[in-house]
């Protein structure tokens, strides 16, 4: 089995911090590469970064249908471009939001996201109205810090992060936390024990259901929603 993972921004060290927590869950017989498009943006903290990384993770997609992988999964907490990266490929793309979530519901009653800056919420809000589970969510808590700062201080991120996590699930009902960030790869665990409830790290989650889609064999429908794009000429 092949997985190649698309950190969608072109940060080098949040690539490597994916490809360090991926390597220890992977199954031994499964191959993983963990790349990052040459151009983009550094981080994703806006809409407008999430444009900006579409066009150079779609080139992506494409260079992995044609080496033939097993699954393409999108690293990025935004679900930017999944749409489109599915239409373009004939092997499945995991859209890591999307992932996390669908385990989340499957562990506790309501989940709590953290994300990067207040202006995020919204967005988040957005994307779980769209998914039809405002029900499930408890809340979403903004760490107050950029995805370069939460990339670059972990221990601060874990201490905000638990602080935060604590009040969801005692003021907000929470029964599952979802660390709302790809920079945040692998701080989960410390929050876990702490707080004594699910903390998911969706790099991790997703990952693992790329594992399972392609070990099922099945590909996304295409008669629908992700039809091949109509062949035309762009200038």
């Amino acid at each position: 089995m092949r997985i190649l993972v698309i950190n969608i921004n072109t940060s080098t060290s949040i690539t490597e911090k994916m490809r360090s927590v991926i390597e220890r869950v992977k199954r031994p017989d499964t191959e993983v590469d963990v790349i990052c498009p040459e151009k983009g943006p550094s981080t994703i903290d806006s809409s407008y970064d999430e444009a900006f990384a579409v066009p150079p993770t779609l080139e992506l997609v494409k260079r992995a249908n044609e080496q033939q992988y097993d699954a393409i999964l999108l690293g990025c907490f935004c679900d930017a471009g999944v749409e489109a990266a599915r239409e373009i490929s004939e092997i499945p793309v995991i859209a890591m939001e999307e992932a996390t979530l669908a385990v989340a519901i499957t562990l506790g009653n309501k989940f709590g996201i953290l994300t990067e800056k207040r202006p995020r919420i919204a967005m988040k809000e957005l994307h779980i109205r769209r998914a039809g589970l405002l029900d499930r969510l408890a809340s979403i808590r903004a760490l107050g810090l950029s995805t370069a700062d939460l990339d670059a201080r972990p221990e601060e991120t874990k201490q905000v992060g638990f602080e935060l996590a604590q009040k969801m699930v005692e003021e907000n009902g929470a029964e599952v936390i979802i660390m709302g960030c790809t920079a945040m790869a692998g701080y989960n665990e410390d929050l876990e024990r702490k707080l004594r409830v699910p903390v998911l790290d969706p790099t991790v989650v997703s990952f693992k259901f790329a594992e399972l889609i392609a070990d099922m064999g099945v590909r996304h429908s295409k008669v629908g929603l992700y039809h091949a794009p109509i062949p035309k000429g762009f200038r």
